[in-house]
């Protein structure tokens, strides 16, 4: 069976056992805080589990694209040197919501891996939970007697709570779970050793296949458990480990998942795949880059473009670690690895077609990010190189520099140092390692106390399209704190307050108590709206003495800063719109952030946008608003049937069975959207584009503002137009005014340049002429006046071109600041006279710091009444030395 087909039998599968066939939910996470990526299959249903969502399928299956390079779960080391880790991967699962439970799950699993699959029964060994007496957790005795109608009893082995008692996080739902596992081995080495003791021992061919997770407990912060009102299955099986087994390979890369990419990557870099130990380097080279850009293309496909920050840093490392491999081990000099992506969307058409449809894109991000750290790659090489030249041992923090900066991992550190007789302090660099990783723990803690349950209710309904007040009920609340900060966060059961989503901000406002007056100083002052999954956060610094948080409320929204974050997010619709008029349809929204004073919109598009093309976009939209087009809103709307419509739809955003689409006139925009709008764009007022900028390759970035927000940014203009016709006594041409006084400024310069010139060529002379011979050493030490510090530099330069042996340290003075400059012969140089270090000493005496190279250096200071000690010390540097 092929790949295909392996997945489509899954499917067809649990179709007939009456489960819901669903999409693959983004890689890329956007409405939970607590994952960067979708790492497990069950991370869409989430919402379900914690009870936030109501049950629409009681039966579910899918394929679900997965990532695991951060967090608890990090196989990122592992992929490329084992045969059966990946940084993307697939998992199959089906999903019972307080409906079905164990017999099923059992049954079900056993008879698709057997009767379907095909199995062999003799290569199958199950786990169930074996109990934790501490925990007060008994043995999953129902799953053992389930699994004893399928498999031989002595194939059931118990397993700890490590291996077989499932957790969501430090808190949430959780339960026993079930695995199965396949010895792959050949029937010799089968018959050598039983398999049973080889489960869980991380051997590669005794591998865990599929995982039947039971939710029956709750996990409360002081870490006791609770039974949940409702028990839930939760499976997963990983698609390339199946199909590694039924294509019967001793590694998922052999397969026909992985197999197209290989063989591409081996004809281009000449170089064969799977040739015995000898070539191991390069097989794992193949590997890396053959599970690397998958993780990488689905990524960005879904939103999330490389970047020095949060997602976007792991995505970035991620496609260096590819580049390292290709660049050390198969020779790829150049930008090779974007290459992959054609090959890989060809593979996913008609499973995931979302990267089919942005392939140019993908590939295009893919190969700035290979120039620009190639580029970087050979910058540290240089580094490691020099640093080697003069030392025996790579310290540790260099070795961390390499890794931190340079992105070098420290297998590449240690290869290299090898390859010149040197070893790396290795307990030095994990020391650093473990001390970033502790920052950066320390910089995201938060501390999440359990929910307060105030109020029996699942409703959470948001009412804020139709109104900036609404009464409510308080369900729930809890303390967090965060980076030392302590807050409330609340959950009501209907709210006005608009939930941070799509890029718009959330609301601020006040909850008032039902009963009293609307006083603001003993209200909840809301100061954000985020959404958690599906619930509806609101956040509050304090909660004021006396106020009952059980007891109804009256919300209500600061509608000044809604109207005016409404004004910027419906001109974003425009403004897109208007982007695809103007440049081509190939413009596509990669984010956005809409605020009360300005809107920023990311769009895909590989040149600058010109002059002559912003102020089309503009006119365009200012157009539009002029045309006060009423807003057309439609809720509920079956997504296929939006499709069907042409509406505009993001990449990587997760939609729901039914959307709500906003247009501004049929013909012009008309997109999926759940962000609040004007009620008629005649209500913008006026748009005005402040910047455009490149974000990435491939994105391009317009700032712009609306209302309010233009009329001020006018006004300062008018200000400033004013003020200089003032300063240049009110001329009838403004615009030839000022360039007349460029020129004349452009001539004045260069006059002050020639007389500064002059100066330093009559200064060279007259220093020549104080030098001292100290021991053979040209010493001049001197106080000169020259106003330009490139003047001073040039002068250094142009005395060590000119007397042989020198040494140099010259002091000013420029606008009260003192400065000074040491040059060195190169002859000089060595032990003795380093220029960098001798400047850091000297400007100790005008309390400052500088440095540079060992033949010239620079320093800057605060005490200019210091320069003549300084000199003196130089001299005495000198002599001492001497």
């Amino acid at each position: 069976m092929t790949t295909k087909e392996i997945r489509q039998a899954f499917l067809d599968f649990f179709a007939a056992k009456g489960h819901q066939i669903v999409p693959s939910a983004p890689i890329v996470v956007k409405d939970d805080p607590t994952l960067m990526f979708t790492n497990a299959g069950m991370n869409q249903f989430k919402e379900i589990f914690l009870g936030e969502k109501p049950v629409k399928y009681p039966r579910v299956a899918d394929t679900q694209r997965c990532l695991r390079v951060s967090g608890k779960h990090n196989d990122l080391e592992e992929v490329g040197i084992d045969t059966y880790h990946h940084t993307m991967f697939e998992m199959l699962g089906n999903w019972s919501f307080g409906d079905y439970f164990k017999e099923e799950a059992i049954a079900w699993s056993w008879e698709l891996l057997t009767g379907v699959y095909g199995i062999p029964k003799d290569r199958l060994y199950v786990t169930v939970f074996e109990g934790d007496e501490k925990e007060g957790l008994p043995k999953d005795q129902e799953a053992y007697d389930f699994w004893k109608q399928w498999i031989d009893e002595d194939r059931i082995l118990l397993g700890n709570k490590k291996d077989n008692f499932w957790e969501m996080g430090d808190t949430g739902p959780c339960g026993p779970c079930s695995e199965i596992h396949v010895d792959c081995r050949p029937d010799d080495q089968r018959q050598q050793k039983d398999g049973r003791f080889l489960v869980n021992a991380d051997d590669p061919q005794v591998i865990e296949i599929w995982n039947n997770v039971f939710m029956q407990f709750n996990r409360l912060k002081d870490g006791s458990l609770q039974l949940l009102p409702a028990q839930h299955v939760d499976t997963g099986m990983g698609l390339e480990r199946l199909v590694r087994i039924l294509q019967e390979k001793s590694s998922n890369y052999d397969t026909d998942v992985f197999q197209p990419l290989i063989r591409f990557i081996s004809e281009k870099s000449g170089i064969a795949y799977n040739q015995g130990e000898s070539m191991e380097k390069t097989d794992i080279a193949m590997r890396v880059m053959a599970d690397h850009i998958r993780a990488i293309s689905f990524a960005i496909a879904d939103g999330q473009l490389p970047s020095n920050v949060k997602a976007g840093y792991v995505i970035r490392r991620i496609l260096r670690r590819a580049v390292r491999y290709a660049y050390t081990f198969l020779g790829f000099k150049e930008p090779f690895f974007n290459t992959l992506v054609p090959v890989l969307a060809e593979q996913f058409d008609g499973v995931f077609p979302e990267l089919k449809a942005q392939q140019e894109f993908v590939q295009k991000v893919i190969f700035e990010e290979e120039v620009s750290f190639l580029r970087t790659l050979a910058t540290g090489i240089q580094r490691f190189e020099k640093y080697t030249s003069e030392t025996s041992l790579v310290d540790g923090e260099f070795a961390f520099e390499l890794y931190d900066t340079f992105g070098f991992p420290i297998d590449l550190t240690e290869l290299m140092a090898r390859e010149k007789g040197l070893t790396v302090d290795m307990d030095g660099f994990n020391k650093a390692l473990e001390a970033q990783k502790a920052r950066s723990r320390a910089a995201t803690s938060v501390d999440t106390g359990d929910w307060i349950i105030l109020n029996e209710g699942d409703e959470n309904e948001f009412v804020g399209y139709d109104a900036a007040e609404s009464d409510a009920t308080i369900l729930k609340y809890r303390k967090v704190k965060a980076k030392g900060k302590e807050q409330y966060q609340l959950v009501l059961d209907r709210t006005p307050f608009y939930a941070e989503s799509g890029g718009q901000v959330g609301d601020t406002g006040y909850i008032f108590p039902e009963s009293g007056a609307f006083d603001k100083e003993n209200a909840l002052r809301i100061t954000d709206t985020k959404k958690e999954n599906a619930l509806i956060i609101h956040f509050t610094d304090s909660i004021p003495e006396g106020f009952d948080l059980a007891g109804k409320v009256r919300c209500v929204i600061d509608t000044e800063r809604r109207l005016d974050t409404e004004n910027n997010h419906s001109a974003t619709h425009l403004l897109q719109a208007a982007l695809r008029q103007v440049l081509g349809t190939h413009v596509q929204q990669k984010g956005s952030l809409v605020n009360e004073e300005y809107l920023r919109f990311d769009f895909s598009h590989f040149t600058k946008v010109s002059d002559e093309e912003l102020e089309r976009i503009e006119t365009i939209v200012n157009q539009k608003i002029r045309e006060n087009i009423p807003l057309k809103e439609e809720r509920n709307v079956p997504f296929q049937e939006a499709l069907k419509r042409g509406v505009t739809a993001l990449f990587g955003e997760k939609y729901g069975e039914f959307v709500r689409i906003i247009t501004f006139d049929d013909q012009y925009s008309k997109e999926l959207c759940g962000g609040t709008h004007v009620k008629a764009t005649g209500q913008i007022g006026y748009f005005r584009i402040v910047s455009e900028s490149a974000v990435a390759a491939g994105v391009r970035r317009i700032e712009a503002i609306t209302g309010k927000a233009v009329e001020a940014f006018v006004n300062e203009q008018s200000k400033l137009i004013n003020q200089l016709k003032n300063l240049l006594k009110n001329p009838k041409d403004l615009s030839k005014s000022v360039e007349s006084l460029l020129e004349e400024n452009s001539k004045l310069k260069k006059e002050i340049e020639r007389n500064v010139y002059e100066k330093a060529a009559g200064l060279k002379d007259d220093l020549k002429g104080k030098a001292e011979d100290i021991g053979g050493i040209y010493f001049i030490a001197a106080k000169i006046e020259l106003g330009s510090a490139d003047a001073i530099k040039n002068l250094a330069y142009s005395l060590k071109e000119s007397m042989d042996n020198l040494f140099l340290v010259l002091g000013s003075e420029n606008e009260g600041k003192p400065s000074l400059t040491v040059m060195i012969s190169e002859n000089l140089v060595g032990e003795k006279f380093h220029a960098g270090n001798i400047v850091r000493e000297l400007a100790k005496e005008i309390k400052g710091g500088g440095g540079g190279q060992p033949f010239y250096a620079t320093a800057g200071g605060k005490d200019a009444a210091g320069l003549d000690a300084a000199l003196r010390k130089a001299r005495e540097i000198v002599a001492a030395e001497l």
